[in-house]
């Protein structure tokens, strides 16, 4: 099209077929005039459903909507919300949209209808919370780094002075228990110690070329052994055409290796466990002056218990735990390694029963100013 040229009825029509946000237009009656194709993916209608359907009857369930469009249509006016809007639809995930309404007049300042315009906040929200998750953890972990300071050292003295009185009464069973015990526990708050200065630790991550399926393939193999006698199995969909990239192996398998057998740990005996890998499609790392780069996706899903969807924003706290004996530090220092590599982290509880956990990770070819060093 020439710069001279206005487009034409048969390009505009192209831009509304191709472009990511719903579009819906509505006479003054209320009635669908356009159901563009991001709004049937939105809604699960298609076009057939929708077009020449009163609008408020077809979206009667969806209150703000309705009042959104009712208020543009009767005065005349835009009106948008950015927050409040859940779309929920029966063939559809619900998803947090943003949504603008504004009038539509003709050259004469006649209002026709309204145009309806939501764009999907899903990414949005997720990131966000990613964000907020990396700061609480960033704030513990220097907290942490305090904390466990002072606590090793006097530590450490407690443990030495059980040692040397554990060999003085040598003759004596009955107080060697308690030494033992002492130390023990002594033992038990230093490895708490350790795992709290590992969300605080300033590490620099060291990058090397891993192969994502070689690591799934060995830590399956270690873990198989582990529950062979409950009876649980792994079923592994991985895409072999995922190429290696960038990231700190040793990190990488700790964290994947603390997910699984979390999952080994849910599944009823007699389970199975199913890893999936392929190249995400909902997420992609934007870097200033560089092109998208593609993230790859690790799922990890199990049958166990689930966790409940009230709680899903707790799992990431330090020290909340559902596992009896558990530190409640597994899943922050998991967020803190999927962080530090410019992932995401985040998990569902699934409707059939059991958890999904889903890892994104960059594909980076090397290392560069896209890791984020923390």
């Amino acid at each position: 099209m020439s710069a001279e040229q206005a487009p034409s009825p048969q390009e505009y029509a192209m831009i509304l077929e191709n472009i990511e946000d719903a579009v819906i237009a509505l006479d003054m009656q209320g009635q669908i005039k356009l159901f563009n194709p991001a709004a049937q993916d939105y809604t699960g209608l298609s076009e057939k459903q929708s077009l020449g359907r009163i609008f408020f009857d077809r979206f009667s369930h969806q209150e703000v909507l309705c009042y959104l469009t009712r208020t543009a249509l009767t005065e005349g006016r835009s009106i948008s919300d950015h927050e409040a809007v859940i779309l929920r639809m029966p063939r559809t995930r619900p998803r947090p949209v943003s949504v603008t309404v504004s009038p539509i007049f003709t050259t004469d300042g006649v209002q026709q209808g309204v145009v309806l315009i939501l764009r999907d906040l899903t990414q949005v929200r997720t990131l966000e919370e990613a964000i907020r998750r990396a700061d609480r953890l960033s704030m513990i972990g220097t907290m942490a780094a305090g904390l466990a300071h002072e606590i090793k050292n006097p530590l450490g003295g407690i443990k030495g002075a059980a040692q040397l009185l554990q060999m003085e009464l040598s003759d004596s069973q009955e107080l060697q228990e308690y030494t033992q015990l002492m130390i023990r526990e002594t033992e038990r708050v230093n490895r708490i110690i350790e795992e709290l200065m590992d969300l605080s630790r300033p590490r620099k991550t060291e990058c090397n070329e891993v192969n994502i399926s070689q690591i799934l393939d060995e830590i399956v193999m270690l873990q198989k052994q582990a529950v062979a006698e409950r009876g649980i199995s792994f079923k592994l969909h991985l895409d072999p055409s995922i190429p290696p990239f960038s990231g700190d192996r040793d990190l990488l398998v700790r964290m994947l290796l603390n997910l699984i057998k979390n999952a080994a740990e849910a599944e009823p005996d007699g389970g199975e466990i199913l890893i999936q890998s392929r190249i995400d499609s909902e997420y992609h790392m934007s870097v200033p002056g560089a092109r998208p780069t593609p993230m790859v996706l690790i799922s990890i899903s199990d049958n166990g218990p689930g966790i409940p969807q009230q709680k899903l924003d707790q799992i990431f706290t330090p020290f909340y735990t559902t596992k009896e004996g558990g530190t409640g530090l597994g899943l922050p220092i998991c967020q803190k390694i999927v962080t530090d590599h410019g992932g995401l982290l985040h998990f569902n509880h699934r409707p059939e029963g059991g958890t999904l956990v889903k890892v994104s990770l960059p594909l980076l070819r090397c290392p560069g100013p896209e890791f984020k060093q923390t």
